[in-house]
């Protein structure tokens, strides 16, 4: 049994989809991250980074408990456990590792960044705004290019690469482009939804997600209202 601690965001729903596509059993344990949850000290024990997702592995190597944070990580360590979505060896776990690494340096932060300062900073910042909607079009090409050549970011078979990225790829016209333009993009996106373990894995915790955050979760979110350490 996997203990999941998690909430409804792109991070979290690629590790729902995996639990999902692999079909193993876990239990969801909500991290309301609107509420300071992961700052409670029992979370930090698990996520040392205070971020959504980790795991718990009941059944973990040598059948000890394993502890494990940061989305990509439990990915690896997933596909590594069940045999599923990452080539043992070969060209195709690297370059599957390639865009493993290609979504949590570029895609999740700049994505991030770019919704952030479109949609829910307080206040427009045309500098941030531009600079990041300019990087997130950049991006879309990168992954657009690379849907051409391929069916999926790793070749010819689905991989953690598309568990990684998929959840991000899907706010094209609110980063401020046309989806029209990256037409592989939305192909390989649209295949990847239709597939009923990733419709499981996105429900995960949907009816807990508000749309709308109340000035106290977007101070918790975006503020300084999280634990402060002490300085030297």
């Amino acid at each position: 049994m996997i203990d999941l601690y998690t909430w409804a965001t792109p991070n979290g729903h690629k590790v729902h989809v995996m639990l999902e596509e692999c079909a193993l059993p876990y239990r969801v344990h909500p991290v309301h991250i609107g509420r300071g949850e992961q700052f409670a000290p029992e979370f930090l024990a698990i996520s040392p980074n205070n971020r959504i997702p980790a795991i718990i592995d009941r059944g973990g190597p040598g059948g000890a408990p394993m502890a494990l944070a940061e989305s990509g990580a439990i990915l690896i360590y997933l596909a590594e456990k069940t045999g599923r979505f990452l080539a043992p060896e070969g060209p195709s776990r690297h370059l599957a590792l390639q865009w493993v690494m290609f979504q949590m340096s570029a895609v999740g932060p700049i994505f991030g960044q770019c919704y952030h300062f479109r949609t829910d900073a307080p206040e427009p910042v045309p500098y941030a705004i531009d600079r990041f909607t300019r990087e997130a079009r950049r991006l879309y090409g990168v992954l657009d290019k690379r849907l051409a050549e391929a069916r999926y970011l790793a070749g010819e078979e689905l991989s953690i690469a598309d568990f990684a990225t998929w959840p991000w790829a899907h706010g094209i016209a609110k980063q401020g482009h046309d989806p029209a333009d990256y037409p592989n993009v939305i192909r390989w996106f649209e295949e990847i939804r239709a597939r009923p373990a990733v419709r499981r894995g996105v429900k995960v915790l949907s009816e807990s997600r508000r749309l709308e955050m109340n000035a106290a979760e977007r101070d918790i979110l975006f503020g300084d209202a999280g634990p402060r350490r002490p300085t030297a």
